[in-house]
C-alpha cells in the first residue's frame, strides 16, 4: 500500500494558532466530537481548523495541520492527477464536490473515506472559482471496504466451489486480518447436537481438539451454549461466567478470556453452526466486530446452505434415496476401485452377489408400495450386517442388491450367499402383519467369470435367475451356458417385440364339447401361437412369460383382444353356432386400471357383446388381494363378461376368494384329468371339485382329455364340459369351421 508522502514544513501559523476567517461564524464546541474529520480551509486551500475527529481519525493534531493544504497532507503522491483536476473542475462549477477518496494516516495506513467538500460561500457571479474558504467532511469508510472485499474474496471463492473447511478458513483469515484483535472460529452442529471446527486456523489445536464432538448444551461455553439457544451469547469474562466452567482451565491458559458466539441458521431457521470471536482480553465486541460478524454470519448461511445443496445433490446422484445405499453408478465406482487395488495382489480374486427378492412385486400389489419399502429397507439393513472390510454394497434397481466381496473364493462366496438367504428370510413384522421374505442370489467370480464390474453384474445376474428356478437352493453359480440362455431370452424379447408390432402371431382354436355322445359345443378357447422364422413353435408359456417380464403382456393382450373379437365377429357373421370364445389373460393385467374399459372397447369395435367372450384367469389373480385387481375383477362382471378360473386345483386357492369373486367357471387342470384312472389322489380331489363346483353353481371344463376313459369317468360324476385332443387338437379358424360342419 502507498504511504503518505513526506509533509512539507508548515508556514509559521498565525497567532493564537487558530485564525478564521471574519465571515465565518463561531464553530460549535459539537464539532470536536463527531466521528467524522471537519476540516476548513482558507482561500488559499489551507488549513486553518480541523476537529477532534481529524486528530482521531489521520493522526494528525491541529497545530500539525496548520497551513498545509488537505491533499498534500492526506493524499500522497500517488494521488492520480486527472483525480485532483476532476475536483477542482467540480468546485469551480457547482461550488461543491462529493466522492470517495484513498487517504492515508500520519504512520502511513491507508484510509477509505467518503468526501464532500463546499465553498463557502459559494462564488457569485464574476466571482473567481477559488473565492471563498472550503469546508471539508471526511468519513472514515475502511470498515465498510474491508467488508466489502471479505464478502468479494468469500463469494469469488464460493463460485470457484472451494471447499466448505477452505472457505470458512478464508473467512476467519479475512476476518483477522480487518480486526487483528480477535480469534475467529467457525463450528458445524450436527443432527446430534455436537461440534465440529470447520475453521479455527488462528485457535491453538489443542483447543480445537477440546471443542470436537462436545455436545451444545445451556452451559456449554459460548459456542455450545449459543447453538443451544439458537442466540448470540457474550462472554466478557471468560474466568467468572459459569458458562464457561468445564471449559475455563484449558482456555485460560492459552491466553483465551472473552468469547462472543453467533448462531449460523439455515433457511428453515435451525442452527447449523456458530461463529465465534475469541479475544486476549476481558471485554465484549466493538461496532467494528459488531458490523463484521453481521456480514460473516451471512456469509456462512450461503456457504454452508451451498454445501449442503451439494452434498445433497451428491446424495441423490450417487445413492438410494431408499436404502441410502450406494446407487449402481457409485457401487461400479466403488468396486472398479476395489478390483484395481486388487489387481495388484499377488493372487488376485473376488467375488459379486446379485441378490433378487422372490415375490417383491406381491408385495407391493397386495400390501401397498409402504410395505414394499419397509421390506427394502430391512432388506438394506440385513445386507449392511453382512458386510466385511473393504466390501462393497449397492442397490441396482426396484428390489435388486448386489454385494463385493474383494479376496473371496468360491467356498466363501457361497457361504455368504447361504448367510444372506438365512438373514433375509428371518420374518419381518410391518404395520402388524408378519412377512417371509426369501430371495435368490447369483454369483459370479472374479476373474474366471468376468475381468470387469459390469460383466461381474451381468453374469451374476444371470445366475440370480437361474437360482428362481432351482425347486430347492436359492442360489447359482455363474457358468457360460447362462449366457447363452441369457442371449436367447435377449434375441427372444427382441423379435417378440416386432413380432407383436407387425401382428405376425395367430391364433389357434380348440373346442370345447358338452359330452362324448352330443359333441354339441359349449365354447372354443383362443391359444396365442408364434411360429418365429429360426426357431420354429415357441411354446406359449415361454413367449408369453418374457412378454411378462419384459413389459410386452399388455401389447400382446390388445393383440388378442383384437384377433379374437375380430374372429369371433366373423362367426357371427357366418352364423356359426359358436357360443362363446375364451381367452387367456394375464395375472400383470390386472394390474392395470383400465383393463375393463380395454375389453369393453375391443367388443364395442367388432360389434360384440359381453357374453360373446369368457376371460380365463390363472388362480395367482384370484390369491392377489391388491385394489387394482379386486376391482377389474368385479368391473368386467359388472359388464357382463363372464369369468373362468383356469387350471383350478395347482396353485394356492382359497375357498373364501372363491365364494366372494365373481367366477362361473372352474376349469380342471389336466394334470388330474391325466392321472384319473392310475391315481386314487387325483380321483378323490377331482371329484371334491366336481362337488365344490356345485355347490357354488359354476360349471367345470376339464382340460386334457385324450381318452375314452378319462371322458366316461368325468360324464359319470357329472362333469359335462371336457375339452382335449379326444374331440379335437387346437388348429385354424377355417380347420375349425370344418369340424363344426362335420359335427
Amino acid at each position: 500500500m502507498q504511504a503518505a508522502s513526506p509533509i512539507p514544513p508548515a508556514p509559521a501559523p498565525a497567532a493564537h494558532a487558530l485564525t478564521l476567517p471574519d465571515y465565518l461564524p463561531s464553530l460549535p464546541l459539537a464539532l470536536d466530537v463527531s466521528d467524522c474529520a471537519i476540516v476548513i480551509t482558507d482561500e488559499q486551500r489551507r488549513i486553518v481548523y480541523v476537529n477532534a475527529g481529524f486528530e482521531r481519525l489521520f493522526g494528525y493534531p491541529l497545530h500539525e495541520a496548520l497551513g498545509r493544504r488537505p491533499r498534500e497532507l492526506l493524499l500522497g503522491k500517488s494521488f492520480a492527477q486527472d483525480a485532483l483536476a476532476h475536483i477542482d473542475e467540480q468546485l469551480a462549477r457547482n461550488g461543491r464536490f462529493t466522492g470517495e477518496a484513498l487517504c492515508y494516516h500520519r504512520n502511513g495506513d491507508p484510509i477509505w473515506v467518503s468526501l464532500v467538500s463546499n465553498i463557502h460561500p459559494p462564488p457569485g457571479p464574476g466571482q473567481p472559482p477559488d473565492s471563498g474558504c472550503a469546508v471539508v467532511t471526511l468519513t472514515d469508510l475502511t470498515p465498510t471496504k474491508h467488508q466489502e472485499a471479505l464478502q468479494s474474496r468469500v463469494l469469488e471463492a464460493m463460485v470457484r466451489e472451494v471447499p466448505l473447511p477452505q472457505l470458512m478458513a478464508l473467512v476467519c483469515a479475512e476476518v483477522e486480518r480487518i480486526a487483528p484483535d480477535v480469534i475467529a472460529s467457525v463450528l458445524r452442529v450436527d443432527p446430534e447436537g455436537r461440534l465440529h471446527v470447520l475453521a479455527a486456523p488462528s485457535l491453538p489445536s489443542v483447543l480445537c481438539e477440546a471443542i470436537e464432538g462436545a455436545y451444545m448444551g445451556p452451559q456449554a461455553g459460548s459456542c455450545g451454549t449459543t447453538a443451544y439457544l439458537g442466540e448470540p451469547v457474550a462472554v466478557t469474562d471468560i474466568a467468572t461466567d459459569p458458562l464457561w466452567n468445564d471449559y475455563r482451565a484449558l482456555f485460560m491458559p492459552m491466553g483465551i478470556r472473552a468469547c462472543w458466539s453467533s448462531p449460523i441458521k439455515n433457511h428453515a431457521g435451525q442452527v447449523v453452526g456458530t461463529f465465534a470471536f475469541y479475544f486476549r482480553e476481558a471485554r465484549g465486541p466493538s461496532n467494528l466486530h459488531l458490523r463484521l460478524v453481521e456480514v460473516c454470519l451471512h456469509l456462512c448461511t450461503l456457504a454452508m446452505a451451498r454445501d449442503s445443496a451439494q452434498s445433497r445433490i451428491h446424495q441423490l446422484a450417487y445413492y438410494d434415496t431408499l436404502t441410502q445405499l450406494p446407487n449402481r453408478t457409485l457401487f461400479t465406482e466403488f468396486a472398479q476401485c476395489a478390483l484395481a487395488t486388487l489387481r495388484q495382489s499377488a493372487a488376485p480374486q473376488a467375488a459379486l452377489l446379485y441378490i433378487d427378492l422372490d415375490r417383491f412385486k406381491q408385495v407391493n400389489d397386495s400390501q401397498g408400495h409402504a410395505a414394499g419399502d419397509a421390506l427394502l429397507c430391512e432388506t438394506a439393513n440385513r445386507l449392511r450386517a453382512h458386510l466385511g472390510p473393504g466390501d462393497v454394497a449397492g442397490r441396482l434397481s426396484s428390489d435388486e442388491f448386489v454385494l463385493l466381496l474383494p479376496g473371496a473364493c468360491s467356498e466363501q462366496a457361497i457361504a455368504t450367499a447361504q448367510r444372506l438367504l438365512d438373514s433375509i428370510a428371518f420374518p419381518f413384522v410391518h404395520q402388524g402383519m408378519q412377512h417371509l421374505p426369501q430371495a435368490s442370489i447369483g454369483i459370479a467370480l472374479y476373474p474366471e467369470d468376468g475381468a470387469d464390474i459390469p460383466m461381474l453384474v451381468s453374469h451374476a445376474d444371470q445366475a440370480m435367475h437361474a437360482a428362481k428356478k432351482q425347486p430347492t437352493s436359492h442360489w447359482c453359480r455363474f457358468i457360460p451356458e447362462l449366457g447363452v440362455l441369457a442371449q436367447e431370452r435377449m434375441a427372444m424379447e427382441r423379435d417378440l417385440r416386432q413380432a407383436i408390432a407387425r401382428q405376425q402371431l395367430h391364433l389357434n382354436f380348440q373346442p370345447q364339447v358338452l359330452g362324448q355322445s352330443t359333441h354339441r359345443l359349449h365354447g372354443v378357447e383362443a391359444l396365442a401361437r408364434w411360429n418365429h422364422p429360426e426357431w420354429g413353435a415357441v411354446s406359449p408359456a415361454r413367449f408369453i412369460a418374457v412378454a411378462e417380464d419384459a413389459g410386452l403382456i399388455q401389447a400382446l393382450t390388445q393383440w388378442l383382444l383384437d384377433a379374437a373379437c375380430a374372429q369371433m365377429a366373423r362367426w357371427r357373421a357366418a352364423r356359426l353356432p359358436v357360443p362363446q370364445l375364451a381367452i387367456n389373460l394375464s395375472a400383470h393385467n390386472f394390474h392395470d386400471p383400465q383393463l375393463a374399459n380395454q375389453v369393453g372397447a375391443a367388443l364395442a369395435r367388432h360389434g360384440l357383446q359381453p357374453s360373446d367372450l369368457m376371460l380365463e384367469i390363472t388362480e395367482s389373480v384370484m390369491m392377489d388381494a391388491s385394489a387394482a385387481t379386486t376391482a377389474n375383477l368385479h368391473a368386467l362382471h359388472a359388464r357382463g363378461l363372464q369369468l373362468s378360473l383356469d387350471d383350478f386345483g395347482t396353485g394356492y386357492s382359497s375357498l373364501s376368494h372363491l365364494h366372494r369373486l365373481p367366477f362361473s367357471e372352474l376349469k380342471l387342470d389336466q394334470s388330474f384329468v391325466h392321472d384319473l384312472q392310475g391315481s386314487d389322489s387325483a380321483t378323490a380331489l377331482t371329484r371334491s371339485v366336481l362337488s365344490i363346483a356345485r355347490s357354488l353353481d359354476m360349471k367345470v371344463v376339464a382340460e386334457g382329455v385324450e381318452t375314452r376313459e378319462q371322458c366316461e369317468w368325468l360324464q359319470s360324476h357329472d362333469c359335462a364340459v371336457m375339452q382335449g385332443y379326444l374331440f379335437c387338437r387346437p388348429v385354424a379358424a377355417a380347420q375349425l369351421e370344418e369340424w363344426l360342419a362335420a359335427q
